[in-house]
């Protein structure tokens, strides 16, 4: 059973690695956005207007927003899959 658990626990690493791999791109997407908006001119850009740079300064806090929700959806993941394991395992223990 311990082979099991150990198959799983593999497994979940293994998985969470990949979900941190993509989030960690869309971190480096996120950052890349924010410099590009920093680097903006304040005196007359040429966004269309207000308008066009609200509609931009949207996307990039959409963004970010993305990414924490991706980091947010990590967390949970690990702590449901971590809670399995360790529930698995007092189970495995009490016999």
């Amino acid at each position: 059973m311990e082979d099991k658990i150990t198959e799983i626990i593999v497994h979940l690493s293994h998985s969470h690695q990949q979900m941190a791999r993509v989030i960690d791109a869309e971190r480096h997407v996120s950052v890349r956005m924010a410099q590009i908006v920093h680097a903006i001119p304040d005196n007359e850009p040429a966004f269309d207007g207000i308008p066009g740079m609200l509609e931009n300064t949207g996307l990039v806090n959409k963004s970010v927003v993305s990414y924490l929700n991706a980091i947010a959806d990590l967390e949970e993941a690990m702590a449901e899959n971590l809670g399995l394991v360790i529930k698995e395992m007092r189970d495995q223990s009490e016999e």
